[in-house]
Parts: structure tokens; C-alpha cells; sequence
């Protein structure tokens, strides 16, 4: 193996050799954004180059506890020297056990039973399978259309594409997609799809699921896949009538709900599960990210009762994937989840949560701040150029790669563009809560003074 320890050379070679996802070819070299961390230690990480950054993304959403967690590491360790590996066709292991229990002692309502796979994506096209299936051992194999929602993101894989309401972005290259797949409005009250005010709206955008249905024929409708609060369509966080009138829908028609709280979950909005807000059980709900902070590649299908009980006797499960209930990581996950329930995070990204809200809520007086939203560690503030219109900056604006850069160059690593978005670790203290505060205001200053 080549021995790359001289910073010119790691440079060049990452250049050369690595294709860094969703990036250009040589993205290190011609990507100002683009950077080689090497350290991190709580909401801190450090580059090649010694800048640090207060990590307001968590990496990907998903170091909810934070970097430098050694203990994860030393649990993957351990767990890995007695045996990393086993056939989840053949064979499970005691991590693997006391996972899918802990899962269900600590996921709301009567979730109960753990299909494990390696991240987000495997998790909803999990999810997708287990709900065609099981509508067929029911006796009803034409069950099987899935309605998403315009905007959000359930993964890169095909059919986790296929479902996300992102065609746009993927249409030139990828399609067509994954047939039988249906997509409503959001409820995303700052750009109501209907031109409506809540709550006089009604929660038309829930009603609009339901007529789909009618009109597809329920007999065809196997699920309806959505986040409880969508991150990718920019925080969107629905009011608190539509979860229950969706969760009745569904139950209306005989469709399975599955909530994805991959983003969501272990957490992130200041409760465990964003589903809790809602008193919401889907029947069957996604999760990765957060389930290990990060530290290991896992995800999981959780499901109710009465979802795998049809895979009873013969009605064994058509899907199996390798790395599934890999034992060093269900090793890993018990470690990050001892953390986050041991040390107060979820009580600390509901108090965090609220002053980081506060503090957005206090730049709303920039002319190009047209909303602030979020619940818990998972907020965001929408940018416009126009506040009565609401016109949108294009990504590759000006305005916005100023504003990109200007946050960077401050030490804050997020996403910026349409919208700020903020997921920062659930360890984030008041000091660091303020700061990205103050960040963005300076940014947001700099950009507007260019306009």
C-alpha cells in the first residue's frame, strides 16, 4: 500500500483516485467547498489544514453524539475480536438481539420487530418490499403503488429514488423510475401547493393523498412513505392536524404507512422519534443515521405486529442483504444509544433546539430571510429574494455561493442554499448554539450588502 502521509500527496491522490459522492471529477482541486477533515472532537471537527469548523450539518444529519466518541469505537472492537460476522440467512448474533429489543422497548407505540440493513437508502427499499409482500400473503398482490410526497428524500437506490420526491434532480440521468410510484403535495405551509392558509387549508395536502388513493383504487395502493419533518425539502415541518388525518387515511384504505425517520430519529427533533410529537406509529418506520451516530454503516425496517405476522410459516421474506445485522455495528449502535440515552441528548436538542430557533427567529429582519422553522436540532431558515413573492435564489446564484463561502470562511459547515439547513450533534452547547447564530447573521450581512 502506498504510503501517503505528506499533505501535497494525500491531496493529489484523493484528487486523482477518489470520487467524491454527489461531486465533480477532481472536486478537491476545483471545489473551494470541498475539504480532507482529520479530526473531531463534540460539534468541532478539523481539516488538513488546521481550520476548524463548528460541524452544523452532523456530518450528514447524523453524528448525533457527536465526534470522538472512542467508547463506539472500543465497543466495535471488542465485538469485532470475538466475531465480526455472521449470515443473517444462517445466523444472528447476541449484538444483533439485543439491538432489535432495545429498538423496541424505546420506538413509539407497539414497533416491535427489526429488519436490519446497512444505511438509509437499504432501509426504505426494505421497507418497500416487506409492504408489497405482505399485501400479497393477505391476499391482495395488487397492492402494490407507493405514494411519496413532492420534495422529500428517502435514499439514492433505485427504488428509494423512485419514491423521493426529487425527480428533477434525477430525471436527466435516471429514469424512468421505478413504476407505480405516486407523488402528493408536501405540507409545507410557507409554499402551499393549494395557496392556502393554515388551518383554514383544512390539511388539503393530506386530503390529496386520500383522493389518490380513490382514484388509483385502494385495492392498489400498498404505502405511503413519508418523514415526519422532511430535511430535504427544507425543513418542513407540517402542522400538528396532518399526521393524525393521514395516519386515518391510511387506515381508511387499508394502505400501510411507513414513516422514515432516518433523519428524524434517535434524537434529532427533541424527542426520540419525531413520530412521538404527533403520538404517530406507523406500521412500519425506517431509521439509519443516528441509530450509530455515524460511527458504522447500519439502518433498519422496524414493523408492527400485525406486518410480520404474514410472514408467518412458508411467507418467508423475499429480501435479504449481506451486510444486514452485522454484528460490530449492532455492537456500535448499543454503544451510541447508551450514550444519547445516558447522557441527556434528547432533553439537550430540545433545549438547544429552542434557543437555536429563538436565535433564527431573531434574523428574520434581513431582507433575504423569508422563514425560520425547525423542531429540536433540526432547523432551517429560507432564503428569498423577494419576500412578497417569495422568489427563489437559484443554487448557482452568486448570492448563494458568496453565502456558502462566507459561512465557511466564519468556521461553520452546513448546507446553504434555497435554504440554511442546521442539524448540528445533540451534544452542541449554548456557546456553540450562539455562535452558528452569530455566523450566519455576518454571512447573511455580507450577502446582502452585493444585492
Amino acid at each position: 500500500m502506498s504510503e501517503l502521509t505528506n499533505e501535497a500527496a494525500l491531496k493529489d491522490a484523493g484528487n486523482d483516485h477518489l470520487l467524491m459522492h454527489a461531486s465533480a471529477y477532481k472536486a478537491l482541486a476545483n471545489d473551494a467547498g470541498k475539504r480532507i477533515l482529520v479530526e473531531g472532537k463534540g460539534c468541532i471537527v478539523k481539516d488538513i489544514d488546521g481550520n476548524e469548523f463548528i460541524d452544523a450539518l452532523a456530518g450528514l444529519w447524523l453524528v448525533n453524539v457527536g465526534h470522538g466518541r472512542a467508547e463506539i469505537g472500543a465497543a466495535m472492537a471488542r465485538q469485532s475480536a470475538t466475531l465480526a460476522y455472521a449470515s443473517s440467512t444462517q445466523a444472528t448474533t447476541i449484538p444483533a438481539i439485543q439491538l432489535a429489543t432495545h429498538l423496541a422497548e424505546i420506538t413509539p407505540g407497539d414497533l416491535s420487530t427489526v429488519f436490519f440493513c446497512s444505511g438509509g437508502s437499504e432501509a426504505i427499499e426494505s421497507a418497500i418490499k416487506i409492504a408489497r409482500q405482505y399485501h400479497y400473503h393477505n391476499g391482495e398482490p395488487k397492492r402494490q403503488k407507493v405514494i411519496g410526497r413532492r420534495g422529500s428524500y428517502h435514499g439514492a437506490t433505485y427504488g428509494a429514488m423512485s419514491v423521493s420526491g426529487t425527480r428533477p434532480n434525477s430525471e436527466p440521468y435516471h429514469s424512468p423510475f421505478m413504476t407505480g410510484v405516486l407523488h402528493a403535495s408536501p405540507p409545507y405551509c410557507y409554499r402551499c401547493d393549494f395557496r392556502q392558509t393554515h388551518p383554514g387549508c383544512g390539511v388539503l395536502c393530506a386530503d390529496q393523498i386520500e383522493q389518490m388513493i380513490q382514484y388509483e383504487n385502494p385495492q392498489t395502493i400498498a404505502a405511503v412513505v413519508a418523514e415526519p419533518i422532511s430535511a430535504s425539502n427544507g425543513i418542513v415541518v407540517p402542522p400538528d392536524d396532518y399526521w393524525p388525518r393521514l395516519r386515518e387515511i391510511c387506515d381508511r384504505h387499508g394502505v400501510l404507512l411507513i414513516t422514515d425517520e432516518v433523519i428524524n430519529g434517535f434524537g434529532r427533533t427533541g424527542k426520540m422519534f419525531a413520530s412521538e410529537h404527533w403520538n404517530l406509529v406507523g406500521d412500519i418506520m425506517t431509521m439509519a443515521k443516528g441509530l450509530s451516530s455515524g460511527y458504522v454503516p447500519i439502518g433498519g425496517v422496524i414493523c408492527r405486529p400485525h406486518v410480520v405476522e404474514a410472514f408467518e410459516g412458508d411467507n418467508k421474506l423475499s429480501h435479504l442483504l449481506t451486510y444486514g445485522g452485522h454484528a460490530a455495528a449492532c455492537a456500535a449502535a448499543l454503544a451510541n444509544l447508551e450514550i444519547i440515552e445516558g447522557e441527556g441528548m434528547v432533553e439537550n436538542a430540545a433545549k438547544m433546539g429552542a434557543r437555536l430557533l429563538d436565535g433564527l427567529n431573531g434574523l428574520r429582519g434581513h431582507r433575504t430571510v423569508g422563514d425560520v422553522r425547525g423542531l429540536g436540532l433540526l432547523a432551517g431558515v429560507e432564503l428569498v429574494k423577494d419576500k412578497d413573492t417569495k422568489e427563489k435564489f437559484a443554487v448557482s446564484d452568486s448570492a448563494i455561493v458568496d453565502l456558502n463561502k462566507g459561512l465557511q470562511d466564519r468556521g461553520l459547515l452546513t448546507r446553504a442554499a434555497n435554504v440554511i439547513s442546521l442539524s448540528p450533534p445533540l451534544c452542541i452547547t449554548e456557546a456553540e448554539v450562539d455562535r452558528i447564530v452569530e455566523i450566519i447573521d455576518d454571512s447573511l450581512t455580507e450577502m446582502e450588502k452585493g444585492l
